[in-house]
């Protein structure tokens, strides 16, 4: 199996789709630490995943993706905005110069995502961010052998239990790093949103 433009765009309102479902948990889970408003940012990112991604014509699948980081740093919502902005660009860029996507290809997308992020985030697994769910899927992507979409499947499933790990952590970002251990046995909020995304990633392309 080969990931086409098609794929891709059914990936994405799938995974905005997802967020928007999610709203309320996500400001749920920021409010015991944070301000609160993730879940509404997020529902800010998936309109703009859902317009660019309905929107979508004769753009590259790099093209798209880098199109739909500028727009996605554009919404207001601190952190969160650039933090998937950078996601995408770079998800993007992992894309170039291709027209369909093989198991190389994807895992090519993720790492270029990462090494995107790279440039705002230094946090590690265990500190309580997006990247407790974003590191894991890495590291499975680098590894396995499974061609898609069973390989999609097994990077979301990582997604999701390091959201479920984060509750383990103590925070080191943000105005939860102030409440200390205290922020054990909860999740944190851009695990989650990560989470959702990949998994709507996963459900986009068996749906």
């Amino acid at each position: 199996m080969v990931l086409t433009k098609e794929d891709f765009r059914q990936m994405v309102l799938t995974s905005a789709r997802l967020l928007k479902e999610h709203v309320d948990t996500l400001c749920e889970i920021d409010s015991s630490f944070g301000d609160g408003d993730h879940g509404v940012t997020m529902d800010k990112i998936s309109t703009v995943m859902i317009d660019s991604a309905s929107s979508w014509k004769d753009e590259s699948i790099e093209a798209f993706f880098v199109k739909l980081c500028e727009d996605v740093m554009g919404t207001n919502g601190g952190s969160a905005g650039p933090l998937y902005g950078s996601f995408f660009e770079g998800f993007g860029e992992g894309a170039s110069g291709l027209e369909t996507i093989d198991e190389s290809g994807l895992k090519k997308m993720f790492n270029e995502a990462l090494a995107n992020l790279r440039f705002i985030s230094k946090a590690q697994i265990g500190e309580k961010t997006m990247m407790d769910a974003l590191l894991p899927t890495i590291e499975v992507a680098n590894t396995s052998t499974s061609p898609l979409p069973e390989l999609l499947d097994e990077i979301a499933k990582a997604a999701e239990q390091g959201a479920e790990d984060s509750k383990k952590y103590v925070a080191k970002y943000g105005r939860a790093r102030f409440f200390k251990e205290q922020t054990i046995g909860f999740m944190d909020a851009g695990a989650y949103s990560m989470k959702l995304i990949i998994e709507g990633f996963a459900k986009g392309i068996r749906d």
